[in-house]
């Protein structure tokens, strides 16, 4: 029997996007699959009960400190974190959010989700990219094995921290199965997008683009109000768009799945991406599904999607009409969509990251 810690100190409900659902929804399934190994999930004040699985091999240990403030969180990550980590004995410390302690008793892994702090470091305010390349390099040196979600991203650990090569294995995130059962009998005139409002979203050209659309249909925006959150409000009110486009925040899963149940189409024009969990989202529900042709999104979707130029206004708009408008193209997708998102299952993923998490125990931490 193995005892597993879980660095939950990052997760901010509501304030840190789908690393949020990665990690919920990755405990629920290391729940329903493992009864064996005893589990410490250390979290901040923000985070409560309901993270952790009701389930007696399954231990909540909140911390006294607060997630928000980020200083003081990365200062007890690195310091109290190791100590409770050697206090319950701790074999294997799992960290799903990118940093790690970089003193530790036992061996880690660290799930890297993306790294756009290399790709793009314009998109990240100049005192915070230190921090990132600092402690995400840090994280790969300590770690004894790191997963990532997507060969993407696996390509870019090895591109920018070569060390890394030999221990990375690819765990793609699962979806809900409940997207498959959404009822999509009542289908409303609106296209979904489901992203945070952060520069390389974007989310800009989208809003130029729709702007040239003529149907009906509005634009639902729903996301964490990011970084460009008043650059997009700014955008919206110039074009006097604030009638056609919808900006909904973050909101909770079950509104969410009645967004994807009701959309007409959905549409993701992001830049960069790790994984991209909303395309697997929206094609689980059955809705036609366009989004950029960029690596990550391609080896998530397969054929399961229409791609396009994240670049080129005019390729997004083409899109727009083509899922909205295509009678037979948006059935071919919605088809499409679901048989190849159900390729993807948090149970696969959960036994992916113990196999990894087990795997550690053997030979010396490096």
């Amino acid at each position: 029997m193995a005892r597993i810690g879980v660095n939950a100190l990052y997760l901010i409900p509501g304030g840190v996007g789908g690393t949020e659902i990665y990690l919920r929804e990755l405990l629920k399934a290391l729940a329903s699959i493992d009864s064996a190994n005893e589990y410490f999930v250390f979290t901040n004040l923000e985070t409560g009960a309901d993270l952790v699985p009701k389930q007696a091999n399954f231990h909540w240990k909140q911390q006294a400190i607060h997630g928000r403030f980020r200083p003081g969180r990365i200062i007890w990550e690195q310091s109290a974190l190791p100590l409770e980590c050697s206090r319950y004995r701790v074999d294997v410390l799992f960290n799903p959010g990118f940093t790690a302690p970089f003193f530790c008793p036992c061996a880690q892994v660290t799930t890297f989700h993306d790294l756009q702090h290399k790709r793009h470091p314009e998109y990240f305010r100049w005192f915070d990219l230190p921090f990132w390349n600092l402690l995400l390099r840090l994280a790969v040196e300590r770690s004894k094995a790191l997963i990532a979600v997507s060969e993407a991203t696996q390509r870019d650990l090895i591109e920018f921290y070569p060390s890394s090569a030999g221990r990375i294995s690819v765990v793609h995130h699962g979806v809900d199965p409940a997207f498959f059962y959404l009822d999509r009998s009542v289908i409303e005139p609106y296209l979904l997008c489901v992203s945070t409002l952060h520069p390389h979203k974007n989310i800009e050209r989208l809003i130029r683009a729709f702007d040239k659309w003529t149907g009906p249909e509005k634009l639902v925006l729903a996301g964490m109000r990011g970084f460009q959150t008043a650059l997009i409000e700014k955008l919206i009110a110039e074009r006097a768009l604030d009638a056609r486009i919808e900006l909904k925040g973050w909101i909770g899963r079950e509104e969410l799945m009645q967004l994807y149940a009701r959309a007409r189409g959905f549409i993701y024009p992001s830049t960069f991406e790790g994984f991209g969990m909303p395309v697997l989202e929206a094609m689980a529900a059955g809705v036609p599904v366009a989004c950029s042709g960029i690596a990550p999104l391609k080896e998530v979707a397969g054929p399961g999607a229409l791609f396009f130029d994240p670049a080129d206004e005019t390729d997004i708009g083409r899109a727009i009409g083509l899922v909205l408008r295509d009678e037979k193209l948006r059935r071919e997708l919605g088809e499409m969509g679901r048989a190849r998102a159900r390729a993807f299952s948090w149970e696969a993923s959960a036994r992916g990251t113990l196999d990894v998490l087990l795997g550690c125990l053997n030979g010396p931490v490096e």
